[in-house]
């Protein structure tokens, strides 16, 4: 009024209703004119609705975009990070599984070598929390049971360790029977379920409820009203807790690393909600974050449901023994020596070499029943060089890739060409047993034959 009184002109926004009691954005333009000796005021009023919700959608948008290019930044450090780690880590947890072979029962260097590979493989899970977050682990999705999993949680010693730390939380589970099928890595999935269930916890300090439930719908709009990209069926797993709530503000930061390291009670990395981001992305779903100050808060994640069913699993025998011969190729000397050890604990013939020219080079003068490869090697030539070069000269040779940190591109372009199994560094030594074994004796790849 004062502007108008001055005799400039005057804009304001605000919001009307209309005749049926739906809200309308207006925008509110005055000026005061002279007419007849006198001051007369002129507003013109207008509804933006429209261009309001325009706005507020391409803020939404932008805010998005900053979050994503952000939280991509801080992936690549940590893969990168990641990668040589793993190298570092890899004889730290597998060596003294082959000392405390060697070790008599009653050795009082039992309880040291022990504490070391306990503290190596704790390590090593962090940094499968680095490559989540990075998100260039590699992510195996299989058909599972969201409830299954939910299930396999909540019978976990890390869970029941959860409940001990705060008896006051009361846990509610209501879980749906008709809760469809999803695509997913149990391992994975199972990690993210904790680091919500662990944040409800670490809210709750004086005690509260911590609600688990799952469903099945067909999905057009997230809860908070976002539209999404792929409509359709998806499983539903809602966490809610009854803690303080959190503000608009700390609803945009949550899933960025180290931005609430209270939040993370069985992670000292910091990452526990940033691991949740990850995981949801690479499973192609959703998420939802729905909290009011006072009243606590809901994380409600959306994965697409399948039409597979699941696929009871199929255990083997923890010993992985045998007489083949082996070619280990990998460029980090530390890493053949540590595969050849284990490899030959288990009764393999094994060689090695540093890189893929020389595999290629050794392969022309013999054949070897199965290829260990490192995915990443020299520049210009990695793994999956290797293999293309190998099955030039044996077009069905067994083969199993071993890495910490592999594009899933390429990787996924060797399983297509013939490659059996995929471990993960570090590995210990029934890990790698077992792949090998599993892929020696397996009828979809036949015998290297040489052309």
């Amino acid at each position: 009024m004062e502007r108008l009184e001055k005799g400039e002109e005057s804009q304001c926004s605000a919001r009307d209703i209309r005749k049926d009691g739906s809200l309308i954005d207006i925008e509110v333009n005055g000026v005061r004119l002279p007419f007849g000796g006198d001051y007369h005021y002129l507003a013109v009023i207008r509804e933006t609705t429209d261009r309001r919700r325009r706005e507020r959608k391409n803020r939404e948008m932008q805010e998005k975009l900053e979050r994503a290019e952000r939280m991509q930044s801080i992936g690549v450090l940590a893969g990168g990070v990641a990668h040589d780690l793993n190298n570092i880590l890899g004889p730290l947890v597998a060596y003294p599984e082959l000392i405390l072979m060697k070790l008599p029962d009653d050795s009082p260097l039992r309880e040291r070598i022990e504490l070391i590979g306990s503290s190596a493989r704790h390590a090593a899970e962090v940094i499968q929390d680095l490559l989540a977050l990075a998100r260039r682990g590699r992510i195996e999705l299989q058909p599972n049971s969201m409830n299954a999993i939910v299930n396999d949680v909540l019978r976990s010693t890390n869970f029941v360790d959860l409940e001990r730390s705060n008896p006051r939380v009361k846990v509610i589970v209501r879980m749906k029977s008709e809760s469809a099928t999803i695509s997913a890595s149990k391992t994975h999935l199972a990690k993210a379920i904790f680091n919500l269930c662990a944040n409800a916890y670490a809210v709750m300090p004086d005690g509260g409820e911590l609600t688990i439930e799952t469903s099945h719908l067909f999905l057009e709009s997230l809860q908070s009203g976002h539209c999404i990209d792929r409509p359709g069926e998806y499983v539903k797993l809602r966490i809610s807790d009854t803690g303080n709530g959190l503000t608009e503000e700390q609803i945009a930061k949550l899933f960025e690393p180290y931005y609430n390291k209270k939040s993370v009670v069985d992670s000292a990395s910091g990452l526990g909600l940033a691991i949740v981001y990850g995981v949801i992305k690479d499973h192609g779903g959703y998420y939802d974050v729905i909290s009011e100050i006072g009243k606590g808060t809901e994380f409600v994640v959306y994965l697409p449901a399948v039409s597979e069913t699941v696929q009871p699993e199929y255990l083997k025998p923890s010993n992985y023994r045998g007489t083949e011969t082996i070619l280990v190729v990998d460029d980090d000397e530390s890493q053949r020596n540590l595969a050849g050890a284990l490899l030959e604990s288990l009764g393999y013939d094994v060689s090695s070499v540093s890189d893929g020219h020389s595999a290629i080079e050794l392969l022309k003068t013999g054949p070897a029943d199965l290829v260990v490869l490192d995915m990443i090697m020299e520049d210009g030539f990695d793994g999956l060089d290797t293999y293309r070069g190998i099955r030039e000269i044996y077009p069905r040779q067994k083969a199993v890739v071993v890495t910490g940190f592999a594009a899933t591109e390429r990787v996924d372009e060797m399983h297509n060409l013939g490659v059996g199994a995929f471990v993960k560094k570090p590995y210990s030594r029934d890990a790698i047993g077992k792949a090998v074994r599993e892929t020696l004796d397996s009828v979809s790849s036949p015998a290297a034959l040489k052309l």
